[in-house]
């Protein structure tokens, strides 16, 4: 069994980790780290300690509904997660991260659009 690295969970749900397959499993934020664990493996899990997230990225659809968020770290890589009720998972990371660290993602037009103008732009 996988040793929580938090001494105090604020926030537990039930969610989805896209890491090739989708895992589903209970994702916790707490008072030093965020974790994800697998319902079918508890040896499954994903920890990523505060210190260690660069940023995190939240898809937006509408001006208000948020399907997804990523997670980026510093040197492990991405995370994409949905959870039941993502708003209240970010805003419990919220107090943890600064504003700086919670963006919004870019949407499918504007990819788009930056793809175009690189194709212009180079020489």
């Amino acid at each position: 069994m996988a040793q929580s690295l938090n001494t105090e969970v604020e926030l537990t749900l039930p969610a989805t980790a896209f890491t090739g397959l989708s895992k589903t499993g209970s994702m916790m934020v707490g008072d030093r780290a965020v974790e994800f664990y697998n319902e079918r493996n508890p040896e499954d899990y994903i920890q990523i300690p505060w210190g260690e997230i660069d940023h995190v990225a939240a898809s937006v659809l509408f001006g208000k509904i948020v399907p997804r968020f990523a997670i980026f770290t510093k040197r492990d890589g991405t995370f994409s997660f949905s959870t039941r009720h993502n708003k209240r998972c970010l805003a419990a990371m919220r107090r943890h991260l600064s504003d700086e660290q919670l963006v919004r993602s870019l949407s499918f037009f504007q990819v788009i659009g930056r793809g175009i103008k690189g194709i212009f732009r180079r020489p």
